[in-house]
């Protein structure tokens, strides 16, 4: 079988085999358990269930150890306080058998992402966007004294504005964006002012991928590598990765949003589908293709003046 393409160069060497030794050693009473990949466009984090109840996720780049620290530390604490349900921490592995970094097991929550298995039909999709505003809403509302920093909880361009411009060029050249449009669109979000407020908690990465749902109903958020404190406009970019211009507004006003925020929000959607169709629409098509919608999405709400 050919080795699994690398979305990073520096990614480090997971698999099965690796996943069972490691809790062989450390959790010997679930020695015994199967373990199975389970395939995810995550790009930071390698998934392996663990029997029926349980799941394991390993860092997947030499910098991943304080992913493992945070959600181990804040996910319990933060879960009381929110309408949907996150990832519960049962035990935190310690490097072993070549594997350089901790790593985390936690219980497994039923349901399909919503890449993979979308919402059907605007009802669906319109509860979808009141419960996940609800959410952003409420872990916005949660006590952020000692939190750590997000991954785009600062300004835009802590997210690599050269990076941007490259995407924007090399998109553009391709055929597949409006360079002149994008390049309107992204000078417009940096002119924005800055978020002033205290920091407050966010998710950081609320894409289909990180949605579960059952039933047709949103019942988990799942991924919290980026989890930190920040400007709440991170977490609005799901306006345009998730929802459609029809249920944009219901997640909206659920998440509590000013304009200011939301024109922010923008800002992030364009900055993270650019960047990651860019670099990820070789070694992870499905990532690719989220970032392009977000792009699409938001570029066609600055082009209508919206």
């Amino acid at each position: 079988m050919p080795p699994k393409t690398k979305m990073h160069a520096d990614e480090l060497d997971i698999d099965a085999a690796l996943v069972g030794r490691l809790v062989a050693e450390q959790f010997p009473e679930w020695a015994e358990l199967l373990v199975r990949e389970v395939r995810s466009a995550g790009t930071d984090n390698a998934m392996y269930r663990l029997g029926e109840d349980m799941v394991v996720r390993l860092p997947r780049l030499p910098g991943g150890a304080r992913q493992v620290d945070k959600e181990q530390r804040w996910l319990p604490l933060l879960a009381p306080h929110l309408p949907l349900a996150v990832p519960v921490p049962l035990a935190k592995g310690t490097p072993g058998e070549g594997y350089a970094l901790p790593w985390g097991v936690f219980r497994w929550l039923d349901g399909d992402n919503i890449y993979d298995a979308p919402l059907s039909g605007r009802a669906e999709l319109a509860d979808a966007a009141v419960e996940l505003g609800r959410f952003v809403a409420a872990l916005r509302k949660v006590d952020a004294t000692g939190g750590p920093p997000s991954w785009r909880g600062g300004p835009l361009t802590d997210d690599g504005e050269d990076d941007v411009r490259a995407a924007i060029r090399d998109l553009g050249a391709a055929g597949t964006l409006d360079a002149d449009l994008a390049t309107a669109a992204w000078e417009e979000a940096l002119r924005l002012p800055q978020w002033d407020g205290d920091p407050v908690w966010l998710h950081g990465d609320l894409l289909p991928g990180n949605l579960l749902a059952h039933g047709g109903r949103l019942g988990a958020v799942i991924d919290f590598g980026g989890l930190g404190v920040g400007d709440p406009a991170a977490d609005v970019l799901a306006a345009w990765a998730v929802f459609t211009p029809e249920t944009r507004g219901l997640f909206r006003e659920a998440a509590e949003v000013d304009d200011a925020t939301w024109a922010r929000g923008r800002g992030w959607a364009l900055c993270f589908g650019l960047v990651a169709e860019h670099h990820y629409r070789v070694t992870n098509p499905v990532l690719a293709t989220v970032a392009h919608r977000a792009v699409a999405e938001a570029l066609a709400e600055y082009g209508a003046g919206s």
